[in-house]
């Protein structure tokens, strides 16, 4: 029988995608991509049809069953295949460290840029051999042998670091359990939560009710649980996940984060820049470490009074009416809630009752409709677990745009968090276009006791912030592999589509059409709307000034830090000094799970979230400007920024769509900082 992981012939077959195809298959796709490189180092006279073609074909087929072994170890997890990925992922890492340092094909780029041909390129032909060359660059191609030897240990070792670092947190998560024998502990959680947790107790056997680190259960403990004490427990057992606290150490991310960033350091020392953060900055649109720097204080300057206020008032309040002399890390959620009630009169529990997943859903679609004038439409396609949805994307002539797996409910064995990635690639090939295909996941509650699942507005809001990746990864119009999608986006600008989706959750018309209460079916009322517009800025400042503490941290701790003198936590503990107002205890571990900049692309790069949030902010005024042409605003959206890809930089993308360079006053209004 064919080899799952080997067929690319349709849609993969994750139902049928076993642990031990991974070796077999992933093995004989790295023997053909280095027989397709030996091929193209010896292309003569180089062409794009002759050179660039078969070897994109070779280590897309690579890339693509690499893509479903990764995506299946995080989503159901499990001892045999993350044996089978940590067994693969050194050789999969040497392939491309490998294939970044080849001298002989970064020649073959040179002299396919010195060639007659270069001259005919379009903007994404010109950009593809832009990004290689640059990217050979970046990837060593120039260092003398022993170093390129030295650069390639170092790039396999930091892949190893960060599969385990995520690993040892997706454990820590699963592996922890609370008990609650007595009814009276369950106070003020909401019953949707004390149902969940009842049915994960009956599954086990057992009485009682049981509590994880999962979101869709942490969550609503730091928010409603009146039970201070049950807040703290929940709360530690977070803050001290996979550090050297926990009981556990073998969990214990602590050296695995001194050695990435040691290893980080020397390899950007090895290219010659001064710190990791340049490194990382010459793919970006922020061009230095101390421009980002003053972009993140400057933010901060405007939003720390905001955020100052924002605290006093929450101990005000705590201290009157919910008797706490002291606002602890695990009161903070739980009294800015009953704050929120007390001025807006309303909870976001009230509210996510209206916020039913088919309603959701609908409502998500018809946004993707009246933007871009496409459908979505339920589709078929093998998963990896029963809960999963595929969908089709299809134009007004019903021809097909791309599709999507969407995966929304959280579970042992996921990993948490939400995201989106790329299956397959818009390609044009001699056989045709080939269609993008993405995933889409998330860790909601599922729905109990027969009703359908309900999310929070900020649910929601992640829900569209994810789609948005996805409509940049579906929409592209651009069919050379290394620029469609997100490829070849600079990593700043990458959160303009996610972000700017979420401002549609604010809309009366959309949220109307999107409710449907859990019992009797009917939308969110006016009234209750209202109120979470008046509330929709509240604590803004605080969530602002969380951000920042954590882009701050990142890239100091990218960029000059001396691990010799200093330590991670004091480098953290001085961020906080500068900018936050809410304090954790000094036994929080926050970095041991910050797996965004440890095991995710976001090293150095977590300040892109506001980054990218002042260009969204600032395309959706645009749709405020003309809300009448909502179609048309979206047509122009779709054709100068989903359309391109990487296809020309994104600072020119957003200037043909808004006309002008990107203003922050915006995105000050939208969070009530302006002025």
């Amino acid at each position: 029988m064919t080899n799952p992981l080997l067929d690319f012939s349709g849609l993969p077959r994750f139902d049928k995608i076993r642990a031990e195809h991974i070796a077999p298959a992933i093995d004989r796709l790295l023997a053909d991509a280095e027989a397709a490189v030996a091929a193209a180092e010896a292309v003569a006279p180089v062409a794009w049809d002759t050179f660039v073609v078969p070897l994109d074909d070779a280590t897309e087929r690579l890339a693509r069953a690499w893509n479903q072994v990764t995506h299946l170890e995080a989503v159901v997890n499990t001892p045999a295949l993350r044996g089978a990925y940590n067994a693969l992922l050194p050789k999969v890492t040497r392939f491309w460290s490998a294939l970044g340092q080849n001298l002989a094909l970064y020649r073959q780029y040179r002299a396919l840029g010195d060639a007659p041909e270069a001259a005919q390129y379009d903007d994404a032909r010109r950009k593809v051999l832009e990004n290689a060359l640059r990217d050979f660059r970046l990837g060593g191609a120039e260092l003398p042998e022993a170093q390129k030897t030295r650069f390639g240990e170092v790039k396999e070792e930091l892949a190893s670091l960060s599969a385990k670092f995520s690993q040892n947190v997706l454990d820590a998560t699963d592996e922890y359990e609370f008990w609650i024998k007595d009814k009276q502990h369950l106070g003020g959680l909401p019953p949707d939560v004390v149902s969940a947790a009842r049915a994960a107790a009956k599954a086990d056997d057992e009485p009682g009710w049981k509590f994880t680190l999962q979101m869709p259960c942490y969550l609503p403990v730091q928010t409603y649980a009146d039970d201070r004490a049950l807040r703290e427990t929940l709360y530690h057992a977070n803050a001290v996940r996979a550090s050297e606290l926990a009981e556990n150490d073998a969990l214990d991310n602590s050296t695995l984060i001194d050695r990435i960033l040691a290893l980080r350091a020397e390899l950007a020392t090895l290219l010659g820049f001064p710190s990791y953060a340049a490194y990382s900055l010459a793919t970006k649109m922020a061009d230095t470490p101390d421009e980002v720097l003053h972009f993140l204080r400057d933010l901060a300057a405007r939003a720390k009074p905001h955020a100052q206020r924002d605290r006093a008032e929450l101990e005000a309040f705590a201290g009157e009416h919910l008797g706490l002399e002291t606002v602890e890390a695990w009161d903070l959620a739980y009294a800015s809630e009953k704050l929120k009630q007390a001025r807006y009169s309303f909870s976001a529990q009230e509210v996510k009752q209206y916020f039913t997943e088919p309603a959701v859903l609908k409502g998500l679609f018809c946004v993707i409709g009246d933007l871009y004038g496409l459908q979505v439409e339920q589709d078929t396609a093998p998963t990896w677990h029963p809960d999963v949805r595929f969908y089709r994307l299809v134009d007004g002539a019903g021809a097909l745009v791309g599709q999507f797996y969407l995966d929304l409910y959280a579970r042992e064995g996921k990993r948490g968090g939400a995201w989106m990635d790329d299956c397959r690639n818009r390609r044009t090939t001699t056989r045709g276009e080939q269609t993008p295909l993405v995933y889409l996941v998330c860790n909601f509650g599922k729905g109990v006791d027969g009703k359908p699942a309900t999310f929070s507005h900020n649910d929601v809001t992640t829900l569209f912030h994810e789609m948005g990746h996805g409509l940049h990864q579906l929409l592209t119009q651009v069919g050379e592999l290394g620029v469609a999608g997100i490829n070849g986006v600079e990593w700043d600008a990458v959160e303009l589509p996610s972000q700017f989706m979420e401002n549609f959750c604010w809309e009366w018309s959309r949220v109307q059409a999107m409710t449907a209460h859990v019992d009797g079916g009917e939308p969110l009322p006016r009234a209750l709307f209202d109120k979470m517009v008046a509330a929709k800025n509240y604590q803004s400042g605080m969530a602002t000034v969380r951000q920042l503490e954590f882009g701050l941290f990142d890239m100091q701790l990218h960029s000059g830090f001396d691990a010799a003198g200093d330590t991670v936590l004091a480098l953290l503990d001085r961020v906080r000094a500068e900018v936050a107002v809410n304090l954790p205890p000094e036994w929080n571990r926050f970095p041991h799970q910050f797996s965004h900049i440890f095991a995710g692309g976001y090293g150095a790069g977590y300040y892109s979230y506001k980054w990218a949030e002042v260009l969204s902010a600032d395309a959706y005024e645009a749709f405020e400007e003309a809300p009448d042409k909502v179609a048309e605003t979206g047509a122009r959206f779709r054709h100068e920024i989903l359309a391109r890809g990487g296809s020309r930089g994104a600072a020119e993308n957003f200037r043909a769509f808004r006309g002008r360079a990107p203003r922050i006053d915006a995105l000050l209004r939208h969070a009530g900082m302006a002025g």
